[in-house]
Parts: structure tokens; sequence; C-alpha cells
């Protein structure tokens, strides 16, 4: 049995969990700083922003992570000190400068209305009981936004793409992935999935169609 909580009501080792799940989940995209996954999530258990993250938890195991910003506030932030300390002083640096503009850059034409999904992630030894899914369920249940975006999902992801798809999200923004890093990761294209909140008018309206 899973329960979802905010990441910042957990406390203890709530980092280190996350940033192994973080490891696990990009580690075909962080692969140049580093192939050991304990060092990447060494290296990045600094970031988290914990009150902008949903966690399931069982017991005081985090089995996995959403995070949900209004589009503004990072969910996370690099501290290119921390990367350099456990990535080197070149890679670190690097790393710093081109992921804080992956990580940190806000959403397009942000709204009250809007928010952004973002590194969804599930602990390896509870893939395939819905964790993910768990999550997505309660930030659309309990978080007061119309409109809910997950940028720049791999094409090549099709577990998660087809579990938002399900969830209801759809595509509406497919972006080319750069040639060369294509061609190293298998990657074509990063793919974007909105999912709009019905209005309690239209979804009474959809229920009498259904018993019509």
């Amino acid at each position: 049995m899973f329960t979802v909580i905010k990441a910042d009501q957990l406390g203890r080792d709530t980092r280190v969990q996350m940033s192994r799940i973080f490891a696990e989940g990009y580690t075909q995209w962080l692969d140049y700083f580093s192939k050991d996954k304990n060092k990447i999530a060494r290296a990045f258990a600094h970031m988290f922003v914990l009150d902008q993250f949903y966690i399931a938890v069982t017991g005081n195991k985090v089995a996995g992570m959403v995070a949900c910003t209004d589009g503004i506030t990072p969910s996370v932030k690099l501290n290119k000190k921390e990367l350099r300390k456990h990535l080197g002083f070149f890679k670190g640096s690097i790393a710093g400068f081109i992921l804080k503009k992956e990580f940190e850059t806000p959403l397009e034409n942000p709204s009250p209305d809007k928010c952004s999904i973002d590194f969804v992630g599930t602990a390896p030894e509870f893939k395939g009981q819905g964790v993910a899914s768990l999550i997505i369920r309660h930030i659309l249940e309990n978080t007061p936004y119309k409109k809910y975006l997950i940028e720049e999902v791999a094409d090549t992801n099709i577990p998660a793409m087809r579990l938002y798809e399900k969830m209801g999200f759809q595509e509406y923004k497919r972006k080319p992935f750069s040639q060369k890093r294509a061609k190293k990761i298998g990657i074509n294209s990063l793919v974007s999935f909105r999912y709009v909140k019905q209005s309690i008018d239209s979804f009474k309206k959809d229920e009498n169609l259904r018993s019509e």
C-alpha cells in the first residue's frame, strides 16, 4: 500500500532516496558525467526543492516521485559547488551550466491555471505497481490547476508515453532531437503532453451523453 505525500513531510533520508530514483531514470542522459549511478545520485541529491515534489511512500521507503510546479518556481536548484565536489571541476562545471538551463527554465507563457509536471520516477523495486500513475492522479485531483503539462518526454520512453495517454494526457508538441545526441542515445524527438481538466458542467454533460 502506497501513500502520497509532499516530499518535505517525510524527512530523514528523503533526498538520498529521491536521488537514487533520479539517477536510475536519467542514466542515458547523464552518462557523460559518470556511468556510476551512485556517483550521479550523490552529485544531484542536493538539488531537489522538496516542497515542489510529491512522493509515494510505503513505510519509510520512497517508491516514486513527481514534481509539480506553477511553471515559474523551479522544482530543482543546482549548486555548482556540489556538482564539482562529486563530478570533478570540469564535468561539474559543465553540468552546472548545461543542466541548469534544462532543469530550471520556466514554462513558456506561464499562467495561474497552468502547471508543469517533471521528474517522474519510480524506484526499481516498485516498477510495475502503478506508483507513477498514483502520484500523478493525486496531483490532478488535489491541485488547483486546469492545464497540466509534461514537457520533453523521449520518444523512446514508450512505457511513460503509454501511461500518460492512458491517464488522459494528449500529445500537443513534438520537437526533433539534435542529430548528434540522437545517434548516441537513440532518441529521435522529444514529445510534450497536456492534460486539461473538464469543468463540472462539461463533466456532467459527458456523463449525460454516456447514459443516453
